[in-house]
């Protein structure tokens, strides 16, 4: 065994066989895998094989789409079987909910190149003659979709892997893993010890046991995923004989399962509610090939719809029934990419979708660890994405729930209840009180929006579902939490909230309204290097005096937008930074990754001892009047500048900066002052009618801004030019930046890409919700990246990318919205308030 490498992979799965090709197909062959037992002896080999392309994440979408790709190259290369059946795919719908969804998916399909079709029940019953089709409204189909054998795809990775100069040991345990000084690695093993520079952890269920090794709490515990597999049946048997092509992988998403062919039988993996987790604290050190006891009785009212939907099903006895541990995050994606708070310790980690995602996630994976950055945008399946927050009984709550929800109908506005409430502000009752519906971000609460009443509840009608006896596993609203009446009801369409956010925008610009904002990541850098090293990790000029505000992007190695922040000088070598709430983890760990080692810069986490309420709106100025004795007049306290305020008794960080386009302030607060200081604000603002509002009003009027958001119009994958951000970004300051150089290299070679906001015509009761595609002539031209209802300009509106020669005013353009084209228009940037008039008020 060798006793040092570039790379070792703990982990013989596919996951892990996936990751080792793609590295060494990439050039670094000096890199080993260790396996505790057989290849494939994890849940690899209890794996149903299946290749959905349908995925609404569009980090899992694009792994997926080039895994489907690559399995046939890769049978070609080695010369191995893979074993890769094109069956396609097929997924039912009952309801016109479900029907919204596969149209919503469809135009994202679009975007990344993803083939679908539609298909009515008629044509149902052609490609699936034992399918019963009474009560369908139809179905969408990937004609390259279908299943693969996963020994033989691991195998074959092997085998590849191999080929280009890659090492694997088999029957070798990992003992421990130590990092250097250096930040090198020694993987220790009971055969012995490897050197490395790079440790990527695959371990699937064993990955909190792995990260217990290396101080990390991995975010992953599987769950128990049953399948069935019945005796051959005779109508099948028949097909065969006549040479009959096999029909497809059959997903019946309102009744919770999928079914394909098996040996001339069947194969049924339902997805029940009250699947358990399990290997809570890892699987024990001699397990493999581990399967659980059946447990039938769980999934009796799918295997009731699915005899329903196919009846052959109930004709034949069962050959076998599978029950074996699946790996689980608490959204249902796994975890790819560096690990917080390591050098070189990277995750392939609490995949779900295994078979599908390895070769996608092991070529963007090698992609990141050898050119420092993944050529897709990976933010929906970054290991950062979860903090400290998710501990392992969250998990346990959370992975549950998200294993149960794998064919609910994933709604842009869902809002799961597991583990809620968690993280709550001070101000939390007082806002519940007011009639808030809250959301969850990186585990906080904070108001969604308003209802208008306490009595408010949907009523039976509004929560109905079409063709309700052929639905089981959809549910078309939001669970309440603490018992409480139903209040939401979820819709890729205007749903019922839509007027009451509406309400919300029009009095924020009419008269003054408060938002909680306490979820922003937020950090203190201070330290006699700290304003040089902000020039250098940040594209814009840091703020000179002290006051004042800038806003400033983190590029990637090869000029695209990693993060965001608002800095604010607060003294002489003294900034406080301030990032969207749900990236905290990632943003942070940027932050000190390329801290400096020589002790010049310290930076300093304080979101959780930093409350921020938000206040905004034309009387906002009325309102902080009567409460402080600073002078808030436009001479004395000019936009984007901050001071250090009394709010009362009390003290506040005072910016004067907001994501509303409205004059306001952003009053930053010890957050145990933050109910003394909420209080105060209502009542004086009681006079000029203040109501609060929620984070779905403040998109609604930051798209009337064209405002943009990580990662939708920002993104790795898009230039900070093509995003439209050179006001932010100064090439010509003084020294050198992350990203500079390849920045410039990428104007030069010419944008592919261009910022552009997007007036949509015709629109009643279906708005862009992002990932829709755009047309020109017919063709796809680009993508909505984000959509609404503008309320304060009264129009239907859409940020994108689209080619650059499209992106010029006046621009008449197409856009599909659930399956319905649109003409659209380009417009000036920020319809609402271009010369930002009420913000410098």
């Amino acid at each position: 065994m060798k006793s040092s490498a570039k790379v070792v992979v703990i982990g013989g799965g596919v996951v892990g066989a996936g990751t080792l090709y793609h590295l060494a197909k990439k050039g670094w062959t000096d890199v080993v895998l260790v396996e505790r037992k057989e290849l494939t002896s994890g849940s690899t080999w209890h794996a149903a094989g299946l290749l959905p392309l349908f995925n609404m994440s569009y980090s899992v979408g694009k792994l997926h789409q080039y895994s489907v790709d690559f399995y046939h190259e890769l049978e070609k290369e080695t010369g191995m079987s893979v074993g890769f059946s094109v069956v396609s795919n097929i997924r039912l719908a009952n309801c016109e909910y479900r029907m919204d969804e596969y149209k919503y998916y469809a135009g994202v399909a679009k975007t990344v190149g993803v083939e679908t079709k539609f298909l009515t029940p008629e044509q149902v019953k052609e490609v699936w003659p034992l399918c019963n089709t009474e009560g369908l409204l139809g179905a969408i189909q990937h004609p390259d979709d279908g299943y693969i054998q996963p020994a033989d795809l691991t195998q074959a990775l092997c085998k590849g892997a191999r080929d280009m100069g890659a090492e694997i040991y088999r029957f070798t345990s990992v003992t421990a893993i130590e990092q250097q000084v250096d930040h090198t690695w020694i993987v220790k093993t009971d055969k012995g010890d490897i050197a490395c520079d790079h440790v990527v952890s695959c371990t699937g269920s064993f990955a909190r046991k792995t990260g217990e090794m290396v101080g990390l709490d991995i975010p992953v515990i599987p769950v128990e995923h049953q399948f069935i597999v019945t005796e051959p049946h005779p109508e099948i048997l028949e097909r065969k004989k006549q040479g009959l092509p096999e029909m497809g992988v059959l997903r019946e998403s309102d009744g919770g399962y999928y079914l394909r062919e098996e040996a001339g039988g069947l194969l049924l993996g339902p997805y029940e509610k009250g699947a358990p987790c399990v290997y809570v604290d890892g699987p024990a050190d001699d397990c493999e090939y581990e399967l659980f006891n059946q447990e039938l009785d769980r999934l009796m009212p799918h295997i009731e719809f699915c005899m329903n939907r196919v009846p052959a099903f109930a004709e034949v006895g069962v050959k076998e029934v599978y029950n074996g541990a699946i790996a689980y995050t608490p959204d249902g994606n796994p975890i790819v990419g560096p690990a917080p708070g390591l050098k070189n310790f990277w995750l392939n980690e609490g995949h779900s979708f295994g078979i599908t995602a390895a070769g996608g996630a092991g070529w963007q994976l090698a992609e990141w660890m050898i050119d420092g950055e993944p050529t897709v945008d990976m933010m929906g399946v970054d290991p950062r994405r979860f903090g400290p927050y998710a501990t392992r009984g969250y998990l346990k709550e959370k992975n549950q729930e998200a294993y149960s929800n794998v064919f609910t109908t994933h709604y842009p506005d869902e809002e799961r209840e597991a583990a809620r409430p968690l993280k709550t502000t001070p101000c939390y009752d007082r806002m519940k009180a007011l009639g808030a519906v809250f959301g969850s971000v990186y585990g906080w609460e904070r108001p969604n929006w308003f209802i208008p009443t306490k009595d408010y509840a949907l009523t039976a009608e509004e929560l109905a579902t079409d063709n309700v006896d052929q639905v089981l596993w959809n549910q078309n609203f939001s669970e309440p939490l603490d018992g409480g009446p139903i209040v939401e009801k979820n819709s890729f369409r205007r749903s019922n909230y839509h007027e009451f956010v509406g309400n919300e925008c029009k009095h924020v610009t009419e008269k003054v309204g408060l938002l909680d904002m306490s979820a922003f990541a937020k950090a203190i850098v201070k330290g006699p290097g700290a304003e040089a090293w902000l020039e250098y990790i940040f594209a814009n000029k840091m703020p000179k005096t002290i006051g004042r505000i800038s806003l400033v992007h983190m590029l990637t190695l090869h000029g695209g937008v990693r993060a965001e922040f608002t800095v604010y000088k607060t003294g002489p070598q003294s900034y406080y930074l301030v990032s969207a709430g749900a990236f905290e983890t990632h943003d942070h760990d940027y932050l000190f990754k390329l801290k400096p080692a020589d002790g010049s810069v310290d930076v300093q986490r304080v979101t959780t001892n930093t409350g921020v309420l938000v206040l905004a709106g034309p009387r906002s100025r009325d309102v902080l009047q009567k409460i402080t004795d600073a002078d808030l007049s436009n001479e004395n306290f000019k936009w984007l500048t901050g001071k250090k305020i009394n709010v009362g008794y009390a003290t506040a960080e005072a910016l004067r900066v907001n994501f509303v386009g409205e004059l306001g302030w952003e009053l930053h607060h010890p957050i145990e002052m933050q109910n003394y200081i909420f209080d105060e604000v209502m009542k004086a603002g009681a006079e000029f009618d203040i109501k609060p509002f929620g984070i779905r009003a403040m998109d609604c009027m930051r798209l009337e801004k064209s405002y943009r958001l990580i990662p939708r119009e920002m993104s790795i994958e898009y230039s900070a030019m093509e995003s439209a951000l050179g006001r932010f970004v100064r090439v010509d300051k003084e020294g050198d930046f992350i990203g500079k150089e390849a920045l410039i290299a990428w104007e030069k070679r010419g944008a592919q890409n261009a910022f552009a906001t997007i007036e949509v015509h015709g629109v009643t009761d279906a708005d862009a919700r992002g990932s829709e595609a755009i047309y020109k002539d017919g063709k796809v031209i680009g993508r909505a990246t984000s959509g609404g209802y503008g309320w304060r300009v009264g129009k239907s509106l859409a940020l994108g990318m689209v080619k650059p020669e499209l992106s010029v005013i006046g621009t008449e353009l197409e856009i599909e919205i659930l399956g319905e084209m649109y003409k659209a228009t380009v417009v000036e940037e920020s319809p609402f308030d271009p010369t930002n008039a009420k913000l410098r008020a």
